[in-house]
């Protein structure tokens, strides 16, 4: 059986597995490339095109508002005795890029509405929008007709959309020890940075309407620990791959806008003392951890020039959340003075309730000396279900196709495409109220690769 070529070659025609996965996961975090018999060298680029609308709670459509994105990856291994080998691995493994658009809860109006009408604000909503009189020294939006009050007017006037941006990066130092042909034992540092952006507007997000964080860049390190075990006459190869989660502590630079005047209301209004805002105007470090993973990678000869292959992933997003310091402050607050919202602890900004799960499985055949080809199938749990309005699909299902040129026994160029089905979700805001429902979404994906083995 001609075997022994194949290992290096089934999984490099395919695009990224994944360019779109649960919650922030994007790269998949693969350690192949560290594996691969002598000295190696590869580089790649993933492509993500999404389409990712619903409507909200209104029925407002929300248009498309996942953006597209690329991330490259790298990797250099050098075997650097028998025994010995090095390795240094680049990738973005978590991400976000999205922003809404059109007429719909997401994006800021003159109008939008703030509190509902309870006894903190004697009855009357309150909204964005300008006042046009008063009432007992409240500024109120009156009914032209009647002359009475029908909301509290802040007149803050929000304007922007919806939008997220967050990026990492990754460089992973491994050390692996051989101790024969067919067992390999590694382990090494992480080096991480993470960076992002969030704006929240629209009516969906209550008086957190107008919230920016800007989170500036932090780094922090990790580690990774594994083992593999091979058998390169018959292409059989199985590794098994944790990694640490890493602790990153940031001063996030906040704003909330509707804070003063609401607040001002509330305390003229003897609804609130004027102590319950201190927190509001404190600052603070902010924790955000990126989860721990397991990666399972299978792979083993089937027939004459022909392997199959399977991956599965485990990532610990139940335990991952962000709540930035003025967030959290506020949100205790609110938490507090709505006992409705179920929250007197306060929220998150972003949270998941489940742990992901994704399986990709497939089959790699080599056609002659010099082009190879693979076929994939893959699933993903997502996150849960209902998710982040920052993120709202729940999983997905793919095909890909992938297809290898090797123009010398040392080199090769790879490229290969993945259609997504993504999964219906509900979306909900950080305190968990539902804030609209996403069908019927897609994205495709790209990928690049080149390699080189000395």
């Amino acid at each position: 059986m001609k075997l022994t070529k194949l290992s290096a070659a089934v999984l490099f025609g395919l695009a990224s597995s994944g360019t779109f996965a649960a919650a922030l996961d994007r790269s998949g975090q693969s350690i192949s490339s560290f594996l691969q018999p002598g000295n190696y060298f590869e580089a790649g680029i993933s492509i993500l095109d999404p389409s990712v609308s619903g409507k909200d709670l209104s029925g407002n459509h929300t248009g498309d508002m996942a953006g597209d994105y690329y991330f490259p990856t790298a990797a250099l291994k050098i075997q650097a005795t028998d025994n010995i080998s090095v390795g240094l691995l680049y990738d973005q493994p978590f991400g976000a890029d999205a922003e809404y658009t059109g007429t719909n809860n997401f994006v800021a109006s003159p109008a939008d509405g703030v509190l509902p009408g309870t006894a903190l604000t004697n009855g009357l909503p309150v909204v964005t929008a300008n006042p046009t009189g008063s009432f007992n020294g409240i500024p109120v939006i009156t009914d032209p007709s009647t002359g009475l009050p029908v909301a509290i007017g802040l007149g803050t006037q929000i304007t922007g959309n919806t939008s997220v941006e967050v990026d990492t990066q990754n460089l992973s130092l491994i050390l692996g020890y051989q101790p024969t042909e067919n067992f390999n034992f590694y382990g090494g540092a992480v080096y991480q940075t993470v960076k992002g952006n969030v704006k929240l507007r629209g009516s969906a997000y209550s008086l957190f309407n107008g919230y920016d964080a800007d989170i500036p860049e932090d780094n922090a390190f990790g580690w990774l620990a594994g083992a593999a075990y091979q058998i390169p006459e018959i292409a059989l190869k199985a590794s098994i791959t944790y990694r640490s989660e890493i602790d990153h502590k940031v001063n996030v630079n906040e704003s909330i806008p509707l804070i003063a005047p609401l607040g001002s209301l509330l305390v003229a209004s003897g609804a609130l003392p004027g102590s319950a805002l201190a927190g509001l105007n404190s600052s603070g470090e902010t924790k955000i951890t990126t989860p721990q993973s397991v990666n399972l990678d299978l792979q083993s000869g089937i027939m004459a020039n022909t392997v199959a292959f399977a991956n599965i992933r485990w990532v610990d997003w139940s335990s991952f959340s962000i709540r930035p310091h003025k967030f959290g402050q506020l949100s205790e607050l609110a938490g507090g003075l709505l006992p409705s919202l179920g929250k007197p602890n306060g929220f998150n900004l972003v949270d998941y309730s489940k742990d992901q799960w994704s399986v990709t499985t497939g089959v790699g055949r080599k056609f002659n000396e010099q082009w190879a080809g693979n076929v994939s199938v893959g699933w993903d749990s997502g996150a849960g279900n209902p998710v982040t309005t920052l993120g709202p699909t729940e999983g997905y299902w793919n095909v890909g196709l992938g297809l290898q040129y090797s123009p010398t026994p040392a080199t090769f160029i790879a490229g290969g495409v993945k259609y997504f089905w993504l999964g219906d979700a509900d979306a909900q805001t950080g305190a968990h109220s539902a804030a609209g429902k996403f069908e019927d979404n897609d994205a495709l994906a790209y990928g690049l690769k080149i390699g080189y083995k000395f």
